[in-house]
């Protein structure tokens, strides 16, 4: 399993290392570390933002670096070939009136080019493009796309079908993300005979996130770092620890509900964090109602919006979780 997990992220690597895929399919920025799984591309950051806002059944957006993919995912990236490929499709034709964006172009440019891209498809050849949203169009669309790569020879092409397929329905707005750093855990409970196999769960809407698997610890550190975009009708981010089993169903460890609200209610109020010195901006309180141990504040930390926080897990005997916080917004 190892093996072929690393088998995997070689094949990525490699495919990223090529001429076209060292920058950004959408704007040209520079070594990109991100990549939309579905559609074949590997984007910067400041793109990957827009890619999340058009929700995972237009663009599956994962860390090159940082995110475990499974085998078919890799497979998709690598029989698309990666960026020359997939924009030969998505930017056959763009007429006039778009211009591409560039590394240091505008949140606004780089949104309305990003979602003509995929959102709306209005670059693709005309006999390949879509007139409506609706899903009972995807037969009829998916026979023009296999109709036009018929004839040829590249072995690329036929991924298309499954790239192109997905259409745009059920929109979610995204206002940034969020970037979860799972420090460490204390005292967790015991689920085996003397131990647990505990790992981390996080859930922000129709998002689920998860940790690796610590084997045998109760005092387990992780210092892994999740991400997760943010709806702009939020609630809390759920947590759950669970002990992994491999032979029956994994046992929790105990659970939490994260506020979000202080973190991005400071973060947007004061806008361009960059901007300012290292100050506190807000705070979550301790309350009989909430899991914190302790006050957690909101910090401008390095131009970085932060906030740290120890969490008494619920519904369990014992347990510890802390965890770091921080905002990215999408224009970042």
């Amino acid at each position: 399993m190892i093996g072929r997990s690393f088998t995997g992220k070689r094949r990525l690597k490699d495919l990223l290392i090529q001429k076209d895929n060292r920058f950004c399919a959408d704007c040209g920025a520079s070594d990109p570390k991100w990549a939309s799984a579905n559609i074949g591309v590997f984007v910067c950051l400041k793109c990957c933002g827009v890619h999340r806002s058009l929700g995972t059944h237009i663009s599956k957006i994962l860390s090159v670096t940082l995110d475990e993919w499974s085998g078919d995912e890799i497979d998709s990236m690598i029989e698309v070939g990666g960026n020359s490929s997939a924009n030969s499709i998505y930017e056959a034709y763009i007429p006039e009136g778009y211009t591409k964006p560039g590394p240091d172009a505008s949140h606004e440019h780089r949104a309305k080019f990003i979602r003509s891209k995929y959102e709306r498809q209005e670059f693709l050849k005309p006999s390949l493009r879509i007139v409506s949203g609706k899903s009972t169009l995807q037969s009829s669309f998916s026979k023009r796309i296999m109709d036009s790569f018929r004839s040829t020879s590249s072995s690329h092409m036929v991924i298309i079908f499954y790239i192109l397929v997905p259409l745009i329905e059920g929109m979610v707005e995204f206002i940034g993300m969020l970037k979860v750093k799972v420090i460490k855990g204390t005292d967790l409970a015991i689920r085996d005979m003397r131990s647990s196999d505990p790992y981390v769960i996080l859930k922000l809407g129709k998002q689920t996130v998860q940790t690796s698997v610590i084997k045998s610890n109760l005092n387990p550190v992780w210092n892994e770092e999740l991400m997760l975009s943010v709806p702009q009708q939020f609630g809390a981010l759920n947590l759950k620890v669970f002990d992994h089993d491999l032979f029956s169903a994994d046992d929790i460890m105990g659970e939490a509900e994260l506020d979000l609200q202080p973190l991005i209610t400071s973060a947007m109020a004061f806008g361009d964090a960059g901007m300012f010195d290292d100050m506190q901006i807000g705070k979550w309180l301790k309350s009989h109602d909430n899991a914190l141990i302790d006050d957690s504040t909101v910090n401008i930390i390095d131009g970085k919006v932060k906030q740290e926080m120890s969490i008494k897990l619920q519904n369990v005997e014992s347990g510890v979780l802390d965890l770091e916080l921080e905002w990215i917004p999408l224009d970042h």
